[in-house]
């Protein structure tokens, strides 16, 4: 969700609550100066449960794969 710094600090406890579900993103005079996300939502479980549905993927391989890339580029 889009909001203005004005909007935000006027309802600082009702996006506070937001946030929870959803990123924020904070504009000011038409620019985002700040995004606010949950902390305890990392991008990797966000991804790992869209791609929980489509069977042909291998969680663990795939995570597998990605901890040797950077391994080999270490």
């Amino acid at each position: 969700m889009i909001i203005t710094a004005t909007e935000f600090k006027a309802n600082f406890g009702k996006y506070l609550d937001m946030v929870a579900v959803e990123e924020l993103y904070i504009t000011k005079n038409g620019k985002t100066i700040a995004k606010l996300i949950n902390p305890n939502v990392s991008a990797v479980d966000s991804i790992r449960g869209m791609l929980k549905d489509i069977p042909d993927i291998d969680l663990k391989e795939e995570r597998e794969e990605r901890l040797a890339k950077y391994e080999n580029n270490g």
